[in-house]
C-alpha cells in the first residue's frame, strides 16, 4: 500500500458510512490537480472524491471559507454534494458526479456546444442568489501575492511592476463603473468544468468568493484558449443574447487581469517547489500573454467601453 493510498483511506474514514473502510474495500483512481492530491474512490456501491491539500496551500487558501462556498455552490445546483470536510486539514470528500467528462482546452475546442454550456453554468451560479464568503478582488490580491513572494527566493518576470502600473487606468475604469457582485468560482480552469453533454457542473472552490461575475467569463476564455467565435458562444449563452460593448469590454479586461494575477500564483508554486509542472514557464507564459493583450490597440477601446458604461 502506497503512502498516498494510506492518506486517502485515513481521510475517507471521516465520511459518514466509511468509518471502518479498508483498502481492500476500495478501488482508487488518481485524478489530476496542480496543487492537491485527488482520488476517486469506489467503495460499497458509492463513488466519492477525496481531496487532500498540497503543502503550502494554507498560505493563500482559507479552507473554512472554501467549505462554506462549496456547500453554497451545491445549493445553487452547479456543484457536487460535500459529504465531509475539515477546515483544519483542508480535506474534502464529495460525491462523484456521474457520467461526466472532465474538460480540457482541447475538449472545449472540439466538444460541440461546450462553451455555451459553460456560459449557462456560470450564469446559473452567478444568478443563484447564494452568498459566498470572501471578497475576491484582483488588485488587493496582487498586492497580497507580492507580499508572499517577498518572503521567498524567486524573481519576478522583467517588467512585471511596469504592467501593474499600466493597469491603473483599468482599475479606475472598473472602480468607476461597478457591477453587482455575485458568487463566483474565480479560478475557472477547464478541468474544474465537468460536462455530461447536456449541462456543465463546476467543482473546486478554493479561490471562490463574491466578485464581478465577468471575471469568471474572461478567465475561462483564457484557460480554455477560446477562439473569437467560441468567445461569442460563451457570452451569448451567458447573457442570453449578444453582449453590450461594456460587457464585452469587461470580459476582455479580465482576460488580462487574470493572467496578471495567476502569474504571481505560478511564481509562488515555483518558489514552493511544486512538482506538478514547470511553474516558471507557466508564470512567464501567462505574463507574456497579459502584456500582448494589454499592448493590443483594441484593448484601450475595451477599457473605454467599460468607462462609458
Amino acid at each position: 500500500m502506497t503512502e498516498h493510498t494510506t492518506h486517502v483511506i485515513a481521510a475517507l474514514r471521516n465520511a459518514p458510512g466509511f468509518t471502518d473502510i479498508t483498502v481492500q474495500d476500495c478501488t482508487l483512481t488518481r485524478l489530476g490537480g496542480l496543487t492537491n492530491l485527488v482520488h476517486r474512490v469506489e467503495a460499497r456501491g458509492q463513488s466519492v472524491i477525496v481531496r487532500i491539500p498540497g503543502p503550502g496551500t494554507e498560505d493563500y487558501i482559507d479552507r473554512r471559507i472554501e467549505i462554506v462556498n462549496a456547500n453554497a455552490a451545491h445549493a445553487a445546483g452547479v456543484s457536487a454534494d460535500v459529504l465531509w470536510a475539515d477546515a483544519a486539514s483542508g480535506i474534502m470528500i464529495s460525491r462523484t458526479i456521474p457520467d461526466i467528462v472532465t474538460m480540457t482546452p482541447d475538449l472545449f475546442a472540439t466538444r460541440d456546444g461546450s462553451p455555451a454550456r459553460a456560459g449557462e453554468a456560470l450564469a446559473k451560479l452567478h444568478g443563484s442568489g447564494q452568498t459566498f464568503e470572501f471578497r475576491f478582488d484582483v488588485f488587493p490580491m496582487i498586492d497580497d501575492y507580492l507580499k508572499i513572494l517577498s518572503t521567498k527566493d524567486v524573481d519576478l518576470p522583467d517588467g512585471y511592476h511596469d504592467i501593474v502600473a499600466a493597469a491603473e487606468p483599468v482599475k479606475a475604469a472598473l472602480a468607476d463603473n461597478p457591477t453587482p457582485l455575485a458568487p463566483c468560482h474565480c479560478d475557472p480552469l477547464c478541468e474544474n468544468f465537468l460536462d455530461d453533454g447536456t449541462r456543465m457542473w463546476i467543482v473546486d472552490w478554493e479561490y471562490s468568493g463574491m466578485n464581478d461575475p465577468l471575471w469568471d467569463v474572461g478567465d475561462l476564455s483564457v484557460e480554455a484558449g477560446l477562439t473569437d467565435a467560441q468567445d461569442m458562444d460563451l457570452m451569448r449563452a451567458y447573457f442570453d443574447g449578444d453582449p453590450s460593448a461594456a460587457q464585452h469590454g469587461r470580459v476582455v479586461i479580465y482576460k488580462a487581469m487574470c493572467d496578471l494575477l495567476w502569474t504571481l500564483w505560478g511564481l509562488i508554486q515555483h518558489a514552493d517547489g511544486n512538482p506538478a509542472e514547470d511553474f516558471w514557464a507557466y508564470a512567464t507564459g501567462r505574463f507574456d500573454r497579459c502584456k500582448a493583450l494589454m499592448n493590443d490597440p483594441a484593448f484601450a477601446a475595451h477599457v473605454a467601453a467599460v468607462r462609458a458604461g
